[in-house]
C-alpha cells in the first residue's frame, strides 16, 4: 500500500509514465512492442534499424536510447509519457529519475538467449567474443542489478513477463500487461500478433 501512495504521488509530480519495455537482448522485447503497438499503445521508434532474418517484424528501436548513458539532454523521453519505448536493461540505471516508468520486463531462458545472440552474431559476420559461460555470469549479475534497480527505486513499477509464457499461454499475458497499464489496451490484437513460429531457439522442457 506505501509503495502505491508513493507511486500516486509521483505520478501527480512529474506525470504520466514512460511505458518501457526492457530486458536482455534477444528476450522477447520486440514482440513485446509489437504486442503494445497492436493493443493501441504508441510506440516510439525511428525505423532506423530495419527487420531482417534475426528479427522479421522489426526490432521497434529509437537510436537516441543508445546515448541515454552519455546523453546530457534527456528530455526527448518526456514527450515519450504515455507512449512505450524499448530500452535495453543495460540502460535502465541511465533513464532520468525525474520522470516515472511502467516496465513491462521480458525473461527468457539463458541459454535460449544465449543461442539467439550467437546465432544473430553469426549473420552479422561477427565473432562470438567472450564464451558462453562468461556471458550467462555477466547477464546473471546483471538481471541481479536490474531487479534490485526496479524494486527500490521509486519512479519504476514493473510487470515480469516470461518470453515462453507468452508463447504458451498468449492471452493470460496480454490480459496481464493490459492490466498494469490501465486496462485500455486491446487484447485480442495483442493476441493476434503472437507468432510461435518465430521461436527458433528453445531449449528442451
Amino acid at each position: 500500500m506505501a509503495w502505491s501512495w508513493r507511486w500516486a504521488l509521483r505520478r501527480l509530480r512529474y506525470g504520466a509514465p514512460v511505458v518501457v519495455v526492457s530486458g536482455l537482448p534477444r528476450s522477447g522485447t520486440s514482440m513485446a512492442m509489437k504486442m503494445l503497438e497492436a493493443g493501441g499503445l504508441t510506440v516510439v521508434t525511428d525505423g532506423v534499424r530495419t527487420a531482417d532474418e534475426d528479427n522479421p517484424r522489426g526490432y521497434y528501436e529509437d537510436e537516441r536510447v543508445k546515448n541515454l548513458g552519455e546523453a546530457a539532454d534527456k528530455g526527448w523521453l518526456a514527450s515519450a509519457r504515455g507512449k512505450a519505448v524499448k530500452i535495453i536493461s543495460f540502460l535502465l540505471k541511465d533513464l532520468p529519475p525525474n520522470l516515472n516508468y511502467q516496465v513491462v520486463f521480458m525473461r527468457r531462458d539463458l541459454d535460449e538467449v544465449l543461442a539467439s545472440q550467437k546465432k544473430m552474431l553469426t549473420h552479422r559476420g561477427e565473432g562470438e567474443g567472450s564464451s558462453d559461460e562468461e556471458m550467462r555470469e555477466l547477464f546473471q549479475n546483471h538481471l541481479w542489478r536490474a531487479g534490485y534497480w526496479l524494486r527500490h527505486y521509486p519512479q519504476f513499477d514493473t510487470l515480469e513477463i516470461d518470453y515462453r509464457q507468452v508463447l504458451a499461454q498468449p492471452r493470460r499475458e496480454a490480459e496481464r500487461i493490459n492490466a498494469f497499464l490501465g486496462g485500455k489496451l486491446a487484447v485480442d490484437r495483442m493476441v493476434a500478433v503472437v507468432d510461435e513460429t518465430l521461436y527458433r531457439n528453445r531449449r528442451a522442457s
